[in-house]
């Protein structure tokens, strides 16, 4: 069993950024590959990105390509997702997702755990 525990959302300005963390529990998260997700107001969930399990290749939605960076501390057991240039559109609940293979993957389905979301705010 693995649980994930979002932190660092909360509500910015449009341009502003945010950091989001995911604390993993466990012995074994530098053997797994980590994503996250977000979920907006009556849309379904949506991909943001994905890190393999070693951090050495990292995959991005195309709405978040060179404005959100995913990286991963496997001695802290820890992911993060560094959003600059936020938008209005970037409003979610943001989610993070283990999958108990190297990876990349990019569907939700394909995830083992989820953490319970951290909410994000962008105003514009």
């Amino acid at each position: 069993q693995v649980q994930l525990v979002e932190s660092g959302g909360g509500l910015v300005q449009a341009g502003g950024s945010l950091r989001l963390s995911c604390a993993a529990s466990g012995r074994t998260f530098s053997t797994y590959a980590m994503g996250w997700f977000r979920q907006a107001p009556g849309k379904e969930h949506e991909f943001v990105a994905t890190i393999t399990a070693s951090g050495g290749h990292t995959y991005y939605a195309d709405s978040v390509k060179g404005r959100f960076t995913i990286s991963r501390d496997n001695v802290k057991n820890t992911m993060y997702l560094q959003m600059n240039t936020l938008k209005a559109e970037d409003t979610a609940v943001y989610y993070c997702a283990n999958k108990r293979d190297s990876g990349p993957y990019y569907g939700s389905l394909d995830y083992d755990y989820w953490g319970q979301g951290t909410q994000v705010t962008v105003s514009s």
